[in-house]
Protein backbone atom coordinates (compact mmCIF):
# COMPACT_ATOMS: atom_id res chain seq x y z
CA UNK A 1 0.00 0.00 0.00
CA UNK A 2 1.25 3.39 -0.96
CA UNK A 3 1.61 6.01 1.81
CA UNK A 4 -0.86 9.09 0.87
CA UNK A 5 0.85 12.38 1.62
CA UNK A 6 -0.34 15.62 2.57
CA UNK A 7 2.43 18.03 2.10
CA UNK A 8 1.85 21.48 4.19
CA UNK A 9 3.97 23.94 2.51
CA UNK A 10 4.13 22.20 -0.83
CA UNK A 11 6.14 25.41 -2.65
CA UNK A 12 9.27 25.81 -0.19
CA UNK A 13 12.92 24.41 0.58
CA UNK A 14 11.15 21.05 2.49
CA UNK A 15 8.08 21.13 -0.03
CA UNK A 16 9.32 20.82 -3.16
CA UNK A 17 12.96 18.53 -1.97
CA UNK A 18 9.67 16.18 -0.21
CA UNK A 19 7.61 16.18 -3.89
CA UNK A 20 11.08 14.84 -5.19
CA UNK A 21 11.87 12.04 -2.90
CA UNK A 22 8.04 11.41 -3.98
CA UNK A 23 8.64 11.22 -7.57
CA UNK A 24 11.13 9.06 -7.28
CA UNK A 25 9.19 6.56 -5.16
CA UNK A 26 5.75 6.38 -7.42
CA UNK A 27 5.93 2.68 -5.68
CA UNK A 28 5.60 3.39 -2.28
CA UNK A 29 4.15 7.12 -1.84
CA UNK A 30 1.37 9.52 -3.87
CA UNK A 31 0.41 12.82 -3.36
CA UNK A 32 -3.00 13.43 -1.48
CA UNK A 33 -2.74 17.34 -0.40
CA UNK A 34 -1.03 20.68 -1.33
CA UNK A 35 -0.81 23.50 0.42
CA UNK A 36 0.70 27.07 0.05
CA UNK A 37 0.68 30.88 1.49
CA UNK A 38 0.97 33.05 -1.56
CA UNK A 39 3.14 30.85 -4.51
CA UNK A 40 0.01 29.85 -6.36
CA UNK A 41 1.79 29.20 -9.67
CA UNK A 42 4.03 26.94 -8.04
CA UNK A 43 1.42 25.52 -6.26
CA UNK A 44 -0.94 25.11 -9.84
CA UNK A 45 2.38 23.44 -11.53
CA UNK A 46 2.53 20.81 -8.47
CA UNK A 47 -0.67 19.94 -7.96
CA UNK A 48 -1.02 19.49 -12.28
CA UNK A 49 1.92 17.19 -12.24
CA UNK A 50 0.99 15.21 -8.75
CA UNK A 51 -2.38 15.45 -9.05
CA UNK A 52 -3.88 15.47 -5.35
CA UNK A 53 -7.22 14.97 -4.10
CA UNK A 54 -7.01 19.10 -3.19
CA UNK A 55 -5.24 22.23 -2.84
CA UNK A 56 -5.23 24.94 -0.42
CA UNK A 57 -4.22 28.18 -0.90
CA UNK A 58 -4.00 30.03 2.18
CA UNK A 59 -4.23 33.48 1.11
CA UNK A 60 -7.69 33.35 0.11
CA UNK A 61 -6.51 36.35 -2.39
CA UNK A 62 -5.47 34.10 -4.74
CA UNK A 63 -8.23 31.58 -5.06
CA UNK A 64 -9.28 33.01 -8.32
CA UNK A 65 -6.81 32.44 -9.51
CA UNK A 66 -5.95 28.79 -8.16
CA UNK A 67 -9.34 27.29 -8.56
CA UNK A 68 -9.15 28.55 -12.38
CA UNK A 69 -6.12 27.26 -13.25
CA UNK A 70 -7.46 23.69 -11.62
CA UNK A 71 -10.73 23.99 -12.72
CA UNK A 72 -10.40 21.44 -15.44
CA UNK A 73 -8.33 19.35 -14.03
CA UNK A 74 -10.60 17.23 -11.27
CA UNK A 75 -8.70 18.62 -8.17
CA UNK A 76 -10.71 20.92 -5.37
CA UNK A 77 -9.38 23.78 -4.17
CA UNK A 78 -9.73 25.11 -0.90
CA UNK A 79 -8.81 28.84 0.54
CA UNK A 80 -7.94 30.06 3.86
CA UNK A 81 -5.99 29.17 7.14
CA UNK A 82 -9.09 26.94 8.75
CA UNK A 83 -8.68 25.13 5.56
CA UNK A 84 -5.39 23.67 6.71
CA UNK A 85 -7.13 22.27 9.87
CA UNK A 86 -9.89 20.83 7.85
CA UNK A 87 -7.93 19.14 5.17
CA UNK A 88 -5.58 16.89 7.26
CA UNK A 89 -8.52 15.96 8.63
CA UNK A 90 -9.30 13.72 5.22
CA UNK A 91 -9.46 9.81 5.79
CA UNK A 92 -7.32 9.12 2.51
CA UNK A 93 -4.29 11.24 4.37
CA UNK A 94 -1.96 7.97 6.00
CA UNK A 95 1.04 10.97 7.32
CA UNK A 96 1.00 14.40 6.82
CA UNK A 97 4.47 16.58 6.04
CA UNK A 98 4.49 19.99 8.18
CA UNK A 99 6.73 21.81 6.51
CA UNK A 100 5.31 25.07 6.96
CA UNK A 101 7.41 27.86 8.40
CA UNK A 102 7.06 29.10 12.16
CA UNK A 103 3.90 29.21 14.26
CA UNK A 104 1.38 28.60 11.13
CA UNK A 105 2.72 25.35 11.85
CA UNK A 106 0.98 24.41 15.02
CA UNK A 107 -2.89 24.53 14.83
CA UNK A 108 -3.12 22.51 11.47
CA UNK A 109 -0.09 19.88 13.54
CA UNK A 110 -2.60 19.75 16.65
CA UNK A 111 -5.97 18.88 14.41
CA UNK A 112 -3.88 16.22 11.93
CA UNK A 113 -2.87 14.66 15.50
CA UNK A 114 -6.41 14.17 16.67
CA UNK A 115 -7.53 13.26 13.32
CA UNK A 116 -4.82 9.96 14.45
CA UNK A 117 -2.25 11.18 11.47
CA UNK A 118 0.99 9.95 11.15
CA UNK A 119 3.24 13.85 11.54
CA UNK A 120 6.53 13.88 9.92
CA UNK A 121 8.07 16.99 11.75
CA UNK A 122 9.74 19.83 9.65
CA UNK A 123 7.81 22.74 11.39
CA UNK A 124 10.14 22.80 14.57
CA UNK A 125 7.78 25.74 15.89
CA UNK A 126 5.25 22.91 16.69
CA UNK A 127 7.29 22.13 19.50
CA UNK A 128 9.13 25.38 20.52
CA UNK A 129 5.80 27.18 21.16
CA UNK A 130 3.64 24.17 22.60
CA UNK A 131 5.90 21.04 22.94
CA UNK A 132 3.61 19.58 26.19
CA UNK A 133 0.40 20.20 24.66
CA UNK A 134 1.70 18.33 21.92
CA UNK A 135 2.89 15.80 22.47
CA UNK A 136 0.76 15.21 24.99
CA UNK A 137 -1.90 15.42 22.23
CA UNK A 138 0.09 12.59 20.57
CA UNK A 139 0.75 9.88 23.61
CA UNK A 140 -3.27 10.34 23.87
CA UNK A 141 -4.11 9.96 20.27
CA UNK A 142 -1.41 6.87 19.58
CA UNK A 143 0.09 9.83 16.74
CA UNK A 144 3.87 8.99 16.03
CA UNK A 145 6.15 12.02 14.91
CA UNK A 146 8.74 11.45 13.02
CA UNK A 147 11.41 14.58 13.13
CA UNK A 148 12.48 15.98 9.32
CA UNK A 149 15.24 18.14 10.97
CA UNK A 150 18.51 16.77 9.97
CA UNK A 151 19.89 16.99 13.47
CA UNK A 152 16.97 14.95 14.79
CA UNK A 153 16.28 12.81 12.11
CA UNK A 154 19.82 12.06 12.62
CA UNK A 155 18.78 11.70 16.97
CA UNK A 156 16.12 9.61 15.67
CA UNK A 157 18.42 7.20 13.45
CA UNK A 158 20.89 6.72 16.58
CA UNK A 159 18.30 5.63 18.09
CA UNK A 160 16.72 2.85 16.40
CA UNK A 161 17.41 -0.44 18.41
CA UNK A 162 18.32 1.64 21.64
CA UNK A 163 15.09 2.46 22.94
CA UNK A 164 15.43 0.51 26.22
CA UNK A 165 19.14 2.16 26.53
CA UNK A 166 19.18 5.39 28.52
CA UNK A 167 20.52 8.67 26.99
CA UNK A 168 23.09 10.31 29.24
CA UNK A 169 23.31 13.49 26.70
CA UNK A 170 22.42 14.64 22.92
CA UNK A 171 24.82 16.32 21.19
CA UNK A 172 23.68 18.70 18.17
CA UNK A 173 25.71 19.62 15.74
CA UNK A 174 25.85 23.32 14.39
CA UNK A 175 27.30 24.76 11.19
CA UNK A 176 28.19 28.02 12.80
CA UNK A 177 26.60 29.38 9.91
CA UNK A 178 27.79 32.40 7.27
CA UNK A 179 29.27 34.68 10.57
CA UNK A 180 31.33 31.50 12.33
CA UNK A 181 34.32 33.00 14.01
CA UNK A 182 33.37 36.43 13.34
CA UNK A 183 32.76 38.99 16.56
CA UNK A 184 30.15 41.42 17.44
CA UNK A 185 32.04 44.87 15.52
CA UNK A 186 31.67 42.41 12.58
CA UNK A 187 27.84 41.61 13.06
CA UNK A 188 27.20 44.98 13.36
CA UNK A 189 27.07 45.67 9.99
CA UNK A 190 26.76 42.90 7.50
CA UNK A 191 23.54 42.60 5.47
CA UNK A 192 20.55 40.56 4.48
CA UNK A 193 22.74 39.12 1.56
CA UNK A 194 25.45 38.46 3.77
CA UNK A 195 23.35 36.76 6.41
CA UNK A 196 21.46 34.31 3.41
CA UNK A 197 24.38 32.60 2.10
CA UNK A 198 24.32 29.53 4.03
CA UNK A 199 27.79 27.92 3.43
CA UNK A 200 26.19 24.17 3.69
CA UNK A 201 22.80 23.87 3.54
CA UNK A 202 19.99 25.30 0.59
CA UNK A 203 17.01 26.62 2.89
CA UNK A 204 14.58 29.25 3.62
CA UNK A 205 14.76 32.84 4.13
CA UNK A 206 14.14 32.62 8.06
CA UNK A 207 15.46 29.40 8.49
CA UNK A 208 18.45 30.58 7.06
CA UNK A 209 18.89 34.03 8.93
CA UNK A 210 18.29 31.89 12.24
CA UNK A 211 20.88 29.68 11.52
CA UNK A 212 23.54 32.72 10.93
CA UNK A 213 22.42 34.02 14.14
CA UNK A 214 22.18 30.28 16.02
CA UNK A 215 18.20 30.54 17.17
CA UNK A 216 17.70 27.99 14.63
CA UNK A 217 19.77 25.72 17.07
CA UNK A 218 18.08 27.51 19.71
CA UNK A 219 14.76 25.91 18.49
CA UNK A 220 16.29 22.89 17.58
CA UNK A 221 17.70 22.56 21.36
CA UNK A 222 13.82 22.79 22.52
CA UNK A 223 12.55 20.80 20.13
CA UNK A 224 14.92 18.00 20.89
CA UNK A 225 13.47 18.25 24.43
CA UNK A 226 9.48 17.24 23.39
CA UNK A 227 11.09 14.68 20.84
CA UNK A 228 13.35 12.58 22.58
CA UNK A 229 12.08 13.64 26.62
CA UNK A 230 14.97 15.29 27.95
CA UNK A 231 16.23 18.02 30.62
CA UNK A 232 17.86 21.19 29.35
CA UNK A 233 21.06 19.63 30.55
CA UNK A 234 21.03 16.61 28.20
CA UNK A 235 21.09 18.56 24.87
CA UNK A 236 24.38 19.98 23.83
CA UNK A 237 25.20 22.28 21.02
CA UNK A 238 28.82 21.96 19.12
CA UNK A 239 29.95 23.66 16.17
CA UNK A 240 30.88 21.14 13.13
CA UNK A 241 31.68 23.22 10.31
CA UNK A 242 31.87 20.21 7.91
CA UNK A 243 27.88 19.46 8.51
CA UNK A 244 28.64 15.35 7.89
CA UNK A 245 28.20 14.43 11.65
CA UNK A 246 24.60 15.66 11.71
CA UNK A 247 24.09 15.20 15.86
CA UNK A 248 24.90 12.32 18.42
CA UNK A 249 23.86 10.53 21.09
CA UNK A 250 25.78 9.42 23.76
CA UNK A 251 24.65 6.62 26.40
CA UNK A 252 25.00 5.82 29.96
CA UNK A 253 27.63 3.62 29.05
CA UNK A 254 29.82 6.18 27.57
CA UNK A 255 29.15 5.14 23.94
CA UNK A 256 28.26 7.37 21.43
CA UNK A 257 26.86 6.93 18.20
CA UNK A 258 26.57 9.23 15.33
CA UNK A 259 24.68 9.98 12.54
CA UNK A 260 26.51 10.68 9.02
CA UNK A 261 26.05 12.03 5.69
CA UNK A 262 26.18 14.91 3.10
CA UNK A 263 24.35 17.78 4.07
CA UNK A 264 20.90 16.93 2.16
CA UNK A 265 17.50 17.56 3.44
CA UNK A 266 16.10 14.73 1.08
CA UNK A 267 17.22 12.21 2.93
CA UNK A 268 16.30 13.63 6.66
CA UNK A 269 12.73 14.09 4.57
CA UNK A 270 12.95 10.54 2.72
CA UNK A 271 13.74 8.33 6.32
CA UNK A 272 10.78 10.60 8.04
CA UNK A 273 8.04 9.61 5.59
CA UNK A 274 9.10 5.50 4.81
CA UNK A 275 9.78 4.44 8.15
CA UNK A 276 10.64 2.45 9.27
CA UNK A 277 11.95 0.96 5.84
CA UNK A 278 15.46 3.00 4.39
CA UNK A 279 14.66 3.06 0.98
CA UNK A 280 16.76 3.07 -2.05
CA UNK A 281 18.15 6.62 -3.68
CA UNK A 282 20.58 7.98 -5.64
CA UNK A 283 21.50 11.13 -3.53
CA UNK A 284 25.28 11.69 -3.75
CA UNK A 285 27.11 9.61 -0.91
CA UNK A 286 29.96 11.20 1.76
CA UNK A 287 33.44 9.52 1.03
CA UNK A 288 35.73 9.79 3.87
CA UNK A 289 38.76 10.68 1.52
CA UNK A 290 37.09 14.03 0.22
CA UNK A 291 37.00 15.00 4.11
CA UNK A 292 39.95 14.22 6.01
CA UNK A 293 39.36 15.98 8.66
CA UNK A 294 36.28 17.05 10.58
CA UNK A 295 36.36 19.71 13.11
CA UNK A 296 34.41 20.87 16.04
CA UNK A 297 34.08 23.33 18.07
CA UNK A 298 32.36 25.25 20.78
CA UNK A 299 29.42 28.00 19.87
CA UNK A 300 30.21 31.83 21.34
CA UNK A 301 27.59 32.22 23.35
CA UNK A 302 28.29 36.00 24.39
CA UNK A 303 28.44 36.95 20.34
CA UNK A 304 25.25 35.11 19.29
CA UNK A 305 22.89 35.28 22.34
CA UNK A 306 20.12 33.56 20.40
CA UNK A 307 21.00 30.58 21.54
CA UNK A 308 21.94 31.38 25.09
CA UNK A 309 18.00 33.10 24.74
CA UNK A 310 16.79 29.92 23.49
CA UNK A 311 17.90 27.98 26.68
CA UNK A 312 16.81 30.23 29.13
CA UNK A 313 13.11 29.77 27.88
CA UNK A 314 13.63 25.98 27.71
CA UNK A 315 14.83 26.24 31.55
CA UNK A 316 12.19 28.26 32.24
CA UNK A 317 9.41 26.56 31.01
CA UNK A 318 5.72 27.66 30.46
CA UNK A 319 5.09 29.99 27.39
CA UNK A 320 8.07 31.27 27.33
CA UNK A 321 9.36 29.41 24.53
CA UNK A 322 6.69 30.64 22.64
CA UNK A 323 7.43 34.24 23.38
CA UNK A 324 11.25 33.75 22.15
CA UNK A 325 9.95 32.47 19.02
CA UNK A 326 6.92 35.08 18.35
CA UNK A 327 9.35 37.52 18.94
CA UNK A 328 12.12 35.87 16.78
CA UNK A 329 9.80 36.05 13.82
CA UNK A 330 8.74 39.48 14.08
CA UNK A 331 12.83 40.10 14.21
CA UNK A 332 13.88 38.28 11.30
CA UNK A 333 10.77 39.42 9.01
CA UNK A 334 12.12 42.97 9.80
CA UNK A 335 15.91 42.52 9.25
CA UNK A 336 14.67 40.84 6.24
CA UNK A 337 13.01 44.17 5.27
CA UNK A 338 16.33 45.95 6.56
CA UNK A 339 14.19 47.22 9.00
CA UNK A 340 16.84 46.45 11.80
CA UNK A 341 20.33 45.13 12.28
CA UNK A 342 21.48 41.91 12.79
CA UNK A 343 22.37 42.21 16.50
CA UNK A 344 18.65 44.05 17.17
CA UNK A 345 17.61 40.34 16.80
CA UNK A 346 18.48 39.18 20.25
CA UNK A 347 17.68 42.48 21.19
CA UNK A 348 13.94 42.11 20.39
CA UNK A 349 13.77 38.53 22.10
CA UNK A 350 15.63 39.30 25.35
CA UNK A 351 13.12 42.34 25.55
CA UNK A 352 9.68 40.42 24.99
CA UNK A 353 10.80 37.48 26.94
CA UNK A 354 11.22 40.22 30.29
CA UNK A 355 8.06 41.80 29.14
CA UNK A 356 5.24 39.06 29.29
CA UNK A 357 4.65 37.13 32.49
CA UNK A 358 5.24 33.23 32.48
CA UNK A 359 2.22 31.02 32.58
CA UNK A 360 3.74 27.85 33.74
CA UNK A 361 0.67 25.28 32.75
CA UNK A 362 -0.60 26.87 29.60
CA UNK A 363 -3.35 25.50 27.27
CA UNK A 364 -3.72 26.21 23.49
CA UNK A 365 -5.62 29.49 24.27
CA UNK A 366 -2.80 30.91 26.23
CA UNK A 367 -0.07 30.01 23.79
CA UNK A 368 -2.53 31.83 21.09
CA UNK A 369 -2.62 34.88 23.57
CA UNK A 370 0.86 34.63 23.81
CA UNK A 371 2.16 34.31 20.21
CA UNK A 372 -0.36 37.46 19.62
CA UNK A 373 1.12 39.92 22.60
CA UNK A 374 4.21 39.10 21.83
CA UNK A 375 4.26 40.18 18.13
CA UNK A 376 2.65 43.77 19.27
CA UNK A 377 5.19 44.48 21.86
CA UNK A 378 8.54 43.26 19.33
CA UNK A 379 6.73 45.41 16.42
CA UNK A 380 6.46 48.31 18.95
CA UNK A 381 10.29 47.88 19.71
CA UNK A 382 11.07 47.87 16.23
CA UNK A 383 8.86 51.15 15.60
Amino acid sequence: MKKRIAILGSTGSIGTQALEVIEAHPDQFEVEVLTAANNWELLVSQAIKFKPNCVVITNDQHYPSVFAALDTHDIKVYAGENALSSVVEMESIDVVLTALVGYAGLIPTISAIKAGKAIALANKETLVVAGELVTGLAKNHAVNIYPVDSEHSAIFQCLAGEWENPIEKIILTASGGPFRGKDREFLASVTKAQALKHPNWDMGAKITIDSASLMNKGLEVIEAKWLFNLSADQIEVIVHPQSIIHSMVQFQDGSIKAQMGLPDMKLPIQYAMGYPDRLVNSFPRFNFIDYPALTFEQPDLSTFQNLSLAYSALKEGGIMPCVLNAANEIAVDAFLKDRIGFLKMPEIVEHCMAKIKNIRNPQLNDYVECDRETRIIAQEIIK
